[in-house]
């Protein structure tokens, strides 16, 4: 039998303890905020996820989710809510509620919120022994700040410039109530 792991209490929220199943409510979980980068949530804790990764992302109007990036495992995203661009491959998509992304591969790309209010976004990638990842100074992506300066292969140089996100709890009003 697999059992359930502990879920302990962090100032940003639940997060799982050591290895098993467990069940816990997004409102419930570790969150993290960003100045730049927006608000979210991975759900896990230690040790990571060793398959796959899957997070939610709030993003307001205009703040990218990340580094313009490719790298070496599928990512896949769906647009829960809200409006976002999807800079991809050099160019720029719009996106709203129920888009879905595909990302085999090396597939370069950053989502920036959009519209009148916040993105929502749900995130799943897979993650492979040896994690490879490319960040690119893209121009499409320097226009929103969410590209790095320089062609890197290391996060540090991709998010020098930036301050670490800060745990904290969630805040209400993020998720929707369907």
């Amino acid at each position: 039998m697999v059992p359930e792991a502990k879920l302990e209490d962090h100032p940003g929220g639940k997060r799982p303890s050591g290895e098993g199943w467990f069940v816990v409510n997004a409102r419930e979980a570790q969150w993290f905020d960003h100045d730049t980068f927006g608000r979210f949530t991975r759900f896990e804790g230690d040790p990571r996820f060793p398959e796959y990764g899957i997070n939610i992302s709030l993003l307001e109007p205009g703040k990218p989710s990340c580094m313009y990036h490719g790298e070496n495992a599928q990512e896949d995203f769906l647009v829960l809510a809200g409006q976002c661009l999807l800079l991809i491959e050099g160019e720029e998509r719009p996106l709203q509620a129920w888009d879905f992304v595909h990302c085999p591969a090396w597939t370069e790309h950053v989502f920036v919120g959009a519209g009148a209010g916040p993105c929502l976004i749900l995130s799943a990638g897979a993650r492979k022994d040896s994690e490879e990842i490319i960040y690119r100074a893209s121009p499409v992506a320097q226009r929103y700040d969410a590209a790095a300066l320089e062609d890197t292969t290391s996060p540090e140089e991709a998010y020098a410039r930036f301050s670490r996100s800060q745990e904290r709890p969630y805040r209400e009003g993020d998720l929707p109530d369907w």
